[in-house]
């Protein structure tokens, strides 16, 4: 049998992961779709596609000039995985309950379960990630400044909603 015929998922994963598919391609990929996506349905330019193909392009490509969107990527996309697995078990034991159009109530359960995600996610990202240069930025450090700042955010929104005329 050929030696090409004897490789493995895991071994042609890795293969892509060496050639940079993970690390560069699939994020320029990312990248570039989100940027000409945006500035053709915004026309902010105009209706060129050309122009907003070269700025689409020269963003993915600068966006890429250093590892930060690599290992950025590289971080966030686990931990999304694993939440969308937790969103998946929340879904199926919701199931268990019946789909009863007098459980209104599931929305903002829904949502409340994504938002824990959503930030769980974040902080783990963000504790592993490297930070302008200076090495292993340590959320824990920094979590009474994040409450501080979570505190104040909800007293403007409290102060907004509840203003009168």
């Amino acid at each position: 049998m050929p030696f090409y015929f004897q490789k493995t998922i895991g071994d042609i994963l890795y293969d892509w992961a060496d050639f940079g598919v993970f690390a560069y391609l699939l994020p320029f990929l990312m990248i570039f779709a989100i940027v000409y996506g945006i500035l053709s349905k915004s026309n902010f330019l105009g209706n060129n596609k050309g122009v907003n193909a070269t700025i689409a392009l020269a963003v993915g490509l600068i966006s890429l000039q250093f590892d930060y969107v690599a290992n950025f990527y590289a971080t966030i996309f686990p931990y999304t995985g694993m939440a969308i697995a937790v969103l998946l078990i929340a879904l199926i034991l919701m199931g268990l309950m019946g789909n009863d159009s007098d459980m209104k109530w599931t929305k903002y359960l829904w949502f409340g379960i994504g938002a824990v995600c959503f930030l769980v996610v974040l902080f783990y990202t963000f504790s592993g990630s490297y930070w302008f240069g200076y090495g292993s930025y340590n959320v824990y450090e920094s979590l009474p400044a994040i409450l501080a700042l979570l505190v104040v955010i909800g007293i403007m929104v409290a102060i907004i909603k509840g203003g009168g005329e």
